[in-house]
């Protein structure tokens, strides 16, 4: 009875260590893009990056570490723990510097390099906790198969419960940084534990020195780290009135006094911009969405589809327009309402456009995508699955417009081209405007509609008429591709755009507003 309870106590502390460093590399990894994409942005790469990074790291860590419990050298599973926790704790504080260092290399290739020197130490060390588990987990070579299934089984169930963890609750109501030192200092104290059931094993006089030493190290350090983010603060110019991290990314609204202009930002892209004096609208290309009920009287209904700061809301109201607004982060709309004096004249629907379009009755006489900043590009949002979503909600003489931000290239630029080529496919009618004249770099203005879009009817004043025609530009269709859900080359396309936008940004704020 006692040798089963003892090695039911064996196993059960094994399988715990375990479940607990599973879980540990999917926070990792999870923040991981949390921490890259104020300074990157959200994009495709920094997903790539990440998962490459993590992959790399812990293939690493299995091969060294099987190496390792082999030879029985005198490393044992707390020792391994401790330094993961140990190198976790200290990826806040690398972070900034790490990624002013990788910024001359671009985009693709900082996004790439600022990950693997952050997070492979860490990951790497984790990695190598699986093949030691497996050397204590077998008594024989008649018991290693199960022994590796049943490690790497409990492992991973460890990574599940530990993404739904972070996902669910974590997210919402703690910081990356917060987490990042909560789980570093979880595996230290971790470790004290697995030196004591390991004591078999390596003896304590062995492993207990190591892990206290990298305990009180982690301890001293720690000031450092929790501070680490307030010496990071840019232009004195700039000051954060809000900030908060939610599910989708780090939102602030940052003043310029000197300037009067206040900005709502989600990560590293602006989206709301307004006078601090009389809240007037700053951002260009939404007068000319402001400017489309004029071509089709008579509207009473609309539907904004990324509200930001809610400003195209609040300018057709003045046109006797009931606008609902959908935004898929509630932190954001918190923050229109608060600091940018939003008044909803309509539903506030909270949730992915893709899902809650499907919700809708409509009709609605005006539909606005405004999603896709300079930015990362929520490309599920542009096919011609989801334009057909919209068509279904729009009255007979309904109108569609969709803010989109690239380079003009005489309206040979693949990402415009496509965009004109796929709203094509679905509406028979459409014009495109841009946004500010003679700039190559713009926000494109795409008006689609089931009826003719007439930019010269005789209900319009002539300097109106003007106003249009000095905006029209038509994209070649013939250098773009139909963007569809199986098929959606767009972040692609759009990757010099990304890089253009950013260096503009850092420009205007200096790098240091966009690292956390």
């Amino acid at each position: 009875m006692k040798q089963s309870i003892h090695n039911f106590t064996n196993r059960a502390w094994l399988y715990c260590t375990v479940f607990l460093t599973g879980a540990a590399v999917m926070v990792i990894e999870l923040l991981g893009t949390r921490l890259i994409a104020p300074f990157y942005g959200a994009s495709l790469y920094v997903w790539t990056s990440v998962i490459s990074v993590t992959l790399i790291a812990l293939a690493l860590g299995y091969f060294v570490g099987g190496r390792w419990a082999d030879r029985s050298i005198r490393v044992g599973l707390a020792t391994i723990i401790a330094l993961s926790g140990f190198l976790t704790l200290l990826v806040p504080w690398l972070t900034a510097p790490v990624l002013l260092m990788t910024d001359p290399m671009g985009l693709r290739m900082g996004t790439f390099i600022s990950t693997l020197i952050l997070f492979t130490p860490s990951l790497f060390m984790l990695g190598m906790v699986g093949p030691f588990a497996v050397k204590l987990a077998t008594s024989s070579l008649d018991g290693v198969g199960t022994s590796t299934g049943s490690i790497y089984a409990v492992s991973t169930v460890g990574s599940v419960i530990g993404t739904l963890f972070l996902g669910f609750y974590l997210f919402p109501q703690v910081g990356s940084r917060e987490i990042f030192v909560g789980l570093g200092l979880g595996l230290l104290v971790l470790a004290f534990g697995v030196a004591y059931f390991e004591r078999k094993q390596i003896k304590l006089a062995v492993s207990l020195p190591a892990v206290a030493v990298l305990f009180t190290v982690s301890i001293l350090l720690l000031p450092l780290v929790t501070d680490s983010s307030k010496h990071t603060a840019g232009d004195s110019n700039y000051q954060t009135r809000f900030e908060r991290e939610s599910l989708y990314g780090w939102v602030r609204v940052v003043d310029n006094d000197k300037e009067n202009f206040r900005l709502l930002m989600m990560d590293a892209s602006t989206i709301g911009a307004a006078s601090i004096s009389h809240g007037e609208n700053a951002l260009s290309y939404q007068e000319v969405v402001t400017h489309l009920p004029i071509l089709a009287p008579g509207m009473q209904h609309a539907l904004l589809i990324g509200q930001g700061a809610g400003h195209m809301a609040m300018a057709l109201k003045q046109f006797g327009i009931e606008t609902d607004t959908l935004e898929i982060d509630p932190v954001v709309a918190e923050a229109a309402r608060a600091y940018f004096d939003f008044t909803p004249t309509g539903k506030t629907i909270i949730g992915d456009a893709r899902y809650k379009i499907r919700k809708l009755k409509g009709p609605y006489d005006l539909i606005i995508m405004d999603v896709f900043t300079g930015g990362s590009e929520p490309v599920h949002l542009l096919t011609v699955e989801s334009i057909r979503q919209l068509q279904s909600l729009l009255s007979d003489n309904g109108i569609v417009a969709l803010n989109f931000v690239a380079f003009y290239e005489n309206g040979r630029n693949t990402a415009l081209a496509s965009v004109a080529k796929t709203l094509a496919l679905v509406f028979p009618h459409q014009i495109a405007l841009i946004s500010e004249p003679d700039r190559e770099f713009n926000d494109f203005i795409f008006v689609a509609s089931n009826q003719p879009v007439n930019i010269n009817a005789n209900h319009l004043n002539p300097l109106l008429r003007q106003w249009f025609k000095q905006r029209l530009i038509v994209p070649d269709q013939t250098q773009g591709v139909i963007l569809t859900d199986n098929l959606n080359p767009l972040e692609s396309m759009q990757t010099r755009k990304a890089e253009q936008y950013r260096s503009m940004m850092v420009d205007f704020f200096g790098l240091n507003q966009f690292i956390r």
